[in-house]
């Protein structure tokens, strides 16, 4: 038998009944489900695969949804169905943010009920569950949101496009629309045509799948009753239309992404492509060239090519492309080029040397470092050393003349590096030994980035919060902090973070910083505050 132990609900308004889902929670939410999973497999000897790793997090996190006694009155008789993808005895309900209930089962299960009755202005609220992974563990992710409104009222659904938001020959797309209640009609519309509309059934679901052929700007809505009038619409959705699926993505493996590498002869490179959807066929390209080389996949979007024993002939501009399964499918456009100079080391050095507007240039001036070679007519190379004591490429210059000249804009102690260059000549790999290095130097904490709230007003208990901080130089992560504590982050160029599924708890004021390089850090942001509305 389960036992029950209550929770400290926030004071709900007047507000009436139904249900609304919301997207999953901010993967940062998701990170120690993920650890947990992973020890849970080395324990037994097996590892997660990248495709593995990207499915664990919509496998461990729970489901949420509603459903009502009698569809044609959803609001009189409303129970909701936590379901966990994992066997677990603990399941928790959560309301406006803060715990509404715990249930702890003798034995067992993979589903848990928790019974609203008739909807009233206390039980009106935005919802989310989770459950215990075990007990050394805790808790996992919470669950999608759902939304408990009122009578009378149906708010909208969840559209969204899989896998991507375009269609082309040989690609099936499809649009998902997600209610919160079970066993509703899904209706779907494309704007500007009132002749458009599909309907799909869900008896025993919360969501349908509708295949789209044509582009437009859609929204659904649904229905409760054949009867009943139809929810607000979702948001809208763009579906676009490609004569040709846009290009992929090509870097270099083991350069952090850079367009280019310095290579010797005989040595090896893998070149990784990576293209917006699945099931594709890739093509690697020297020029107008299709290169057959022996290649090697991860995950279904991904392929990596070997080069190996490099000749002076494999020195030049790399693409790559991808083909969708299906008879007459098109390429698509090709990626941005890579770059592989060949160099043997043999011809003389050039001469690095750094100059700027002020003797010791600090934050913020622009410093060009010049790399002068014996002769004219020569391809250059600025090298940056990294943590590692690589020297990936950072800039490729051919000048006229027998110099060229690097500029670093905005610099910033994250420019701070050992830096040499090359020069590579028209017949590779006769190529130069690389100068002498050049220390930059900038110290002090990187600038001060600049937070901004995503929202006006005070935020709704149960709503996300989500804050921007913009930084004046680039970043690695983001940390946001809360009473001198980190409470999000986030990895690569984005610059959102956010607070989710906000409560009581997390009023007060807010910072930011961002982080390059270890151990560089900035300073932190003026703060901002958050102010939670009432229920």
């Amino acid at each position: 038998m389960p036992r029950h132990v209550p929770g400290d609900p926030q004071p709900a308004g007047d507000r009436g009944h139904a249900c609304r889902p919301y997207d999953r929670p901010h993967p940062l939410e998701e990170a120690h489900t993920m650890s947990t999973l992973a020890a849970f497999l080395l324990l037994w000897g097996l590892s997660l695969s990248p495709a593995a790793e990207a499915a664990t997090f919509f496998e461990t996190q729970p489901d949420l949804w509603a459903e009502a006694g009698s569809l044609q009155e959803p609001w009189a008789n409303l129970t909701l169905v936590c379901r966990a993808p994992l066997v677990t005895t603990d399941f928790q309900l959560f309301k406006d943010g803060a715990l509404q209930e715990q249930v702890h089962l003798d034995e067992g299960a993979t589903e848990q009920r928790f019974p609203l009755g008739a909807v009233t202005g206390g039980t009106r609220g935005l919802y989310r569950c989770r459950y215990a992974m075990d007990s050394s563990d805790g808790w996992t992710s919470l669950s999608n949101l759902l939304e408990v409104t009122g009578p009378g009222t149906l708010p909208a659904p969840v559209l969204s496009s899989k896998p991507v938001s375009w269609v082309t020959q040989g690609l099936r797309t499809t649009l998902l629309c997600r209610a919160g209640l079970r066993g509703v009609t899904f209706l779907l519309r494309r704007e500007g045509d009132a002749q458009f509309l599909e309907l799909a059934e869900a008896p025993q679901a919360v969501e349908a799948a509708f295949p789209v052929h044509r582009a437009g700007n859609y929204s659904c809505s649904y229905r409760t009753h054949e009867a009943g009038p139809p929810s607000e619409p979702s948001a809208t959705v763009t579906i676009e239309e490609m004569a040709r699926p846009p290009p992929p993505r090509l870097s270099v493996e083991g350069e952090s992404g850079e367009p280019a590498a310095l290579l010797s002869v005989g040595a090896q490179v893998s070149l990784g492509c990576v293209a917006p959807v699945e099931g594709v066929e890739f093509q690697l390209r020297r020029g107008d060239q299709e290169l057959r080389v022996n290649s090697w996949s991860t995950t279904p979007g991904r392929v990596f090519f070997e080069l190996k024993s490099l000749k002076p002939a494999d020195s030049g501009l790399y693409t790559c492309r991808y083909q969708l399964s299906g008879e007459g499918t098109a390429w698509s456009s090709d990626s941005a080029p890579v770059e592989l100079l060949l160099s043997d080391g043999t011809l003389p050095a050039p001469e690095l040397s750094a100059e700027s507007a002020t003797p010791n240039p600090g934050p913020g001036a622009l410093v060009t470092l010049r790399c002068r070679a014996p002769l004219a007519g020569q391809r250059f190379a600025l090298l940056r050393e990294d943590a590692r004591g690589r020297r990936p490429v950072r800039g490729l210059q051919s000048p006229a003349g027998p110099e060229a000249r690097f500029e670093l804009r905005d610099v910033s102690p994250m420019d701070s590096s050992n830096y040499s260059c090359v020069y590579v000549g028209p017949a590779p790999p006769a190529g130069s030994a690389p100068s002498a290095r050049l220390e930059l130097r900038l110290d002090g904490p990187l600038p001060k980035p600049r937070l901004r709230p995503l929202w006006s007003g005070k935020v709704s208990p149960g709503r996300d919060a989500a804050l921007r901080c913009e930084t004046p130089v680039a970043h690695e992560s983001l940390e946001l902090l809360g009473a001198g504590e980190v409470v999000a982050s986030t990895y690569g160029p984005s610059e959102d973070l956010v607070l989710t599924y906000v409560g009581p708890q997390h009023a007060g004021k807010y910072s930011c910083r961002y982080r390059s390089r270890w151990p560089l850090v900035s300073e932190l942001s003026d703060p901002v505050e958050l102010q939670v509305a009432e229920r």
